[in-house]
């Protein structure tokens, strides 16, 4: 597998890129200039295409990390042995390669609102990369349309999750409106507009690796950075 790896030449994460890989189990490397930082394995169910075009839908929207010096290799595997391929890959690989985006919480879901207040670790994914509120959306609205439309509209556009209190029904949104253009506009400017059509106390707050929306006035997160309050 190492030399099989070793001989291969990247191709750039892209979602173009990664549509061409077959949905078949396997193994894979990610690699950021020019060092292996993500080693992964997928099964038959969850294959390598989907799995790498999630990942090159994560590391969008942030900062620090251009997307084009992220690229990926991929092997199929047809059977997989008793050995576990990923763990021994990782230890082959540490010697030559930091590896960094192993167990940094790269990938992971949202933790949920129990975790919001912990300090992410210095080395963690989000906190090296974290995300990027003045990167531009196009919601594919325009014209007069409600608050939970455009929060509904803005979570499905977002690489990142933006939890919003009541999943986005919250009955302080009913009648709320405001009006979009079709101009691609910042996630940061897109909450400012959302929370200043709110009733008083709302809060929308970017942590390392997402957004939370809230009716509360918190200055308590570690990693938190206030977008706006009503």
């Amino acid at each position: 597998m190492v030399v099989a790896f070793d001989s291969m030449e990247g191709a750039t994460l892209s979602l173009d890129n990664v549509t061409r890989i077959p949905e078949a189990q396997g193994v894979y490397q990610l690699i950021l200039g020019g060092e292996i930082v993500y080693i992964g394995k997928t099964d038959s169910e969850s294959g390598l295409a989907k799995r790498l075009a999630r990942h090159a839908w994560t590391i969008q929207h942030r900062s620090n990390l251009k997307i084009s010096d992220v690229s990926f290799k991929a092997v199929r595997v047809f059977v997989f042995t008793a050995m576990d391929l990923e763990t021994q890959l990782i230890k082959h690989y540490k010697g030559h390669s930091s590896v960094s985006w192993n167990n940094s919480g790269f990938g992971s879901n949202d933790p949920g609102r129990n975790r919001d207040k912990t300090r992410a670790k210095a080395n963690s994914f989000d906190v090296l990369y974290p995300i990027n509120l003045d990167e531009n959306i196009s919601l594919g609205l325009s014209g007069p349309t409600s608050v939970a439309n455009a929060l509904q509209a803005l979570r499905k556009a977002l690489p990142y999750t933006l939890r919003v209190k009541n999943s986005g029904a919250h009955p302080d949104f009913e009648g709320k409106k405001l009006t979009l253009s079709k101009v691609p506009i910042s996630t940061r400017k897109l909450l400012t507009a959302v929370v200043s059509e709110l009733p008083k106390g709302w809060q929308a707050t970017a942590l390392a690796g997402r957004i939370i929306l809230y009716k509360e006035k918190e200055d308590d997160y570690p990693a938190g950075r206030i977008i706006a309050r009503s």
